[in-house]
């Protein structure tokens, strides 16, 4: 019970924190990568709460959210959000398209910036009943009124058999367990009483 617990503590845990991309693998967040960004982003899949982490100096370089706008127009003076702290990450937290660009104009126009499309959740559509149709309606017969069957009435000359009819499961089985602990109670007694004449008998021998 307790490993079937932790179990379950550990997949909701996994489903809530998401996955975590390395943006330009071991290069980092740099002007030429071995891999352009957007092709990278373009085969990855991410989804709402897994993180991006940027990693480069802090003071050499840093990460701007901007608008689509902003982001094909390289402009820096506009962000959304700034990442400036250094090996900066950056958590979804709704589907969709993100900018992100370099905070140095010339780099980006050189090819510093990323595009991420994060997918929206799906959510199953709730069953729907199908009703009947009327051809598929199977009419139901009426029944005729049938009269309730006469109880027998007990003879007067039985009244332990109706007494006992009428005694509930639960006094039953009280009934029986005290036949059965009167019983124990009266062999646990003789074997005290047989015990102590022994005992009698070998005070009476030895004296």
């Amino acid at each position: 019970m307790g490993y079937l617990l932790i179990v379950m503590i550990l997949c909701f845990l996994t489903s809530t924190e998401g996955y975590k991309f390395y943006v330009g693998g071991k290069d980092g967040w740099v002007v030429n990568p071995s891999e352009n960004y957007n092709h990278w982003a373009q085969r990855m899949r991410f989804q709402v709460n897994d993180t991006l982490f940027f990693k480069y100096k802090k003071g050499s370089d840093s990460v701007l959210l901007v608008t689509k706008e902003d982001y094909f127009a390289c402009n820096t003076r506009n962000p959304i959000q700034s990442l400036t702290e250094g090996d900066s990450i950056f958590t979804f937290d709704r589907s969709g398209p993100f900018f992100f660009i370099t905070g140095n104009a010339d780099n980006c126009n050189k090819g510093q910036k990323l595009i991420v499309v994060v997918m929206a959740v799906r959510h199953k559509p709730p069953q729907q009943q199908q009703s009947p149709s009327p051809s598929s309606a199977v009419p139901v017969p009426t029944a005729s009124p049938v009269s309730p069957p006469t109880s027998p009435v007990p003879e007067a000359g039985h009244p332990a058999e109706s007494s006992k009819s009428s005694e509930t499961p639960s006094e039953q089985k009280s009934g029986s367990l005290g036949v059965v602990c009167s019983t124990w109670l009266v062999l646990g007694f003789s074997v005290l009483v047989s015990i102590a004449l022994e005992d009698e008998k070998m005070v009476g021998f030895w004296g």
